[in-house]
């Protein structure tokens, strides 16, 4: 599961406020921010809405409490067609 440490980290580094992001997970804001500062004791469930919220984001989690943007792929091929 993911920590208040890694939500919080992830969170920035994608530039979401915390109502943003409570409102793509389904919570409040005043949830996110207790489970931010790790006086909440969130359901699993609710933990997995935040997680999905954050890798929609751009967001990976990886082994241990990491996390990283999720790389874009540049190939010319990729631009031209996003570019159409």
């Amino acid at each position: 599961m993911i920590t208040p440490q890694q939500i919080r980290g992830a969170r920035a580094l994608v530039g979401l406020t915390q109502a943003a992001l409570a409102k793509r997970a389904g919570l409040s804001t005043t949830g996110l921010n207790n489970i931010e500062r790790g006086v909440a004791d969130p359901k699993a469930s609710t933990l997995r809405a935040i997680q999905s919220a954050l890798e929609a984001a751009g967001v990976e989690f990886t082994d241990g409490s990491g996390i990283k943007l999720r790389r874009i792929c540049t190939t010319p091929s990729t631009i031209s067609s996003r570019t159409r």
